[in-house]
């Protein structure tokens, strides 16, 4: 059974970032809401209280019974976490007028403490809230200050629950993973033993098990979740696995044929599906981001429904679904909006009788990377940049067409060999073509055009969660805008996109 720590979400836009620093020390964890978690067993070694959005002086603000939890089992609250132990437990919280939002110097006071072992002070770390602690609860002491917050972290006396009002979670703490790994090491008395190849042998036994000897279908996309999700199976299960490619007419130039011929050499069991003028025919007329999506998803269960209904005495459907696609699929009270609709979460439809099997459930994008590589899998498929479900259709701006798809489909190709010519795609977490529902005036040659324009994207990130822009050099986009606009008819004007996530996403639908 391997050790955990159980991180109870009250709706923190940085909860992710919490599970993903525990990862990436070897500590296995895992998110749930705070109003509903399982019980703690042998393997929980902690417990973290997220932030929210909400103040701990809120009338509805979120409430959890921690009795069997405080003095029991390590626990530490971060922001509104520790405003509600203070709170909860005899202390007093008041709200600001001002929110403390950004960098501040924290000068830690009990040095001693095991949560701030090796911790330079001043260090700095990251603030974010509206309320401030006022006094600390029953039979607490100070661990920390800032010069606008008194008690920026306490602890209780004679238990190891600790509290921190900053977000150690978040890269602006410039020790803050430290903290955690205190908590988690020093605190929780973790072993960190969660590595890619305990994951690979526990998940191959446990699906061998949970299947025995019945068929499995899984819908391949090409992109790394879903190939990493075949392998695993594959070595659990061998031919029991029927995979099922479906070409939507919506995929890069010549990305069936090529991923079609890395699966077979792989010797996974694959049938390839040739759809795409279903799902363009469903398409038609329609401009709406999330009807296109939803348009999709309709026809991609149509299709597949179709196909593995010829797979007989199947009971499985194996998906790729990761662990960010299952946390912000199961709100929480206070949790942000939905942004998109996910294509891998919410089971299927009623007339669909197959039981779910999720290998990489638990797994953010990065440690999906990690297992492939771990299972020896082709480093151009494990390497390749993250690429939306509904494909190009949510970079196609406006309705889909065969024409505007074909010129999209030409840019990106030539955006991406020249990344990957210049030896600038492994430095990208995403790259990829938008076609704009724009025309604009130019001149080639003697003539006068009206046509298409081309925005290009690449982004920086972990995770997906949040982005920045990549600084790709001028010499290098001046190149590629000449390319696009001297190869691809219907296009004479090209620009860069430079926007962060937030406030935009990654995708432009």
């Amino acid at each position: 059974m391997n050790e955990k720590i159980l991180i109870l979400d009250f709706g923190s836009q940085f909860t992710q970032l919490i599970g993903r620093r525990l990862r990436e020390m070897n500590v296995f964890c895992e998110i749930h809401p705070y109003h509903h978690y399982p019980k703690p067993d042998a393997s929980v070694k902690g417990i973290i209280l997220s932030g929210s959005p909400y103040s701990v002086m809120d009338e509805n603000a979120p409430d959890i019974d921690l009795a069997h939890i405080r003095g029991h089992i390590p626990l530490l609250g971060i922001c509104f976490g520790s405003q509600y132990l203070a709170r909860r437990y005899g202390g007093s919280v008041h709200s600001s007028l001002s929110r403390e939002y950004g960098r501040a110097t924290l000068e830690i006071t009990e040095p001693v403490s095991p949560l701030f072992k090796d911790i330079p002070s001043p260090t700095t770390v990251w603030m974010s809230h509206g309320d401030s602690i006022e006094s600390l609860p029953v039979n607490s002491i100070n661990l920390a200050s800032t010069s606008d917050v008194k008690y920026a972290a306490f602890r209780f006396l004679n238990e190891d629950t600790y509290a921190v009002q900053f977000h150690p979670e978040v890269y602006h703490s410039v020790h803050g993973k430290e903290i955690l790994r205190n908590f988690a090491f020093n605190i929780c008395k973790c072993k960190g033993d969660w590595t890619p190849s305990c994951f690979i042998e526990s998940t191959v036994n446990e699906l061998r098990e949970k299947v025995g000897k019945e068929q499995v279908i899984l819908a391949l996309s090409g992109g790394v979740d879903s190939t990493v999700a075949a392998v695993l199976l594959h070595k659990a299960i061998g031919k029991q696995l029927h995979c099922i490619f479906v070409d939507n007419g919506l995929l890069r130039l010549n990305e069936y044929q090529s991923v079609m011929k890395s699966y077979e050499e792989m010797g996974l069991n694959i049938t390839g599906v040739d759809a795409s003028g279903v799902f363009l025919s469903a398409l038609k007329g329609i401009s709406d981001p999330e009807s296109k999506r939803k348009a999709i998803g309709r026809t991609f269960i149509e299709v597949f429904h179709k196909e593995s209904g010829k797979i007989q005495d199947a009971t499985w459907l194996a998906q790729g679904t990761i662990y960010p696609d299952v946390i912000e699929s199961v709100p929480v009270h206070g949790h942000s909006a939905v942004i998109k609709s996910h294509h891998n979460v919410g089971g299927l439809p009623d007339h669909v009788p197959l039981k779910i099997v999720e290998p990489l459930r638990m797994l953010f994008k990065d440690e999906v990377r990690r297992i492939g590589v771990s299972l020896g899998i082709n480093k151009d498929l494990i390497g390749r940049h993250p690429f939306p479900g509904p494909g190009l259709a949510i970079r196609l701006l406006g309705e889909i067409t065969p024409e505007k798809l074909a010129i999209l489909r030409h840019a990106d190709d030539i955006f991406i060999r020249n990344l990957k010519k210049d030896n600038l795609y492994d430095k990208v977490w995403q790259a990829g073509a938008i076609l704009l529902p724009v025309k604009s005036v130019g001149v080639m040659g003697d003539e006068r055009t009206y046509e298409y324009t081309i925005a290009l994207r690449a982004v920086e990130s972990t995770d997906g969660m949040t982005a920045d822009w990549v600084h790709l050099p001028y010499d290098f986009l001046m190149k590629v805008s000449n390319e696009i606009i001297n190869k691809v008819k219907g296009i004479n004007r090209v620009v860069y996109d430079i926007s962060s996530k937030p406030p935009a996403t990654i995708e432009w639908e």
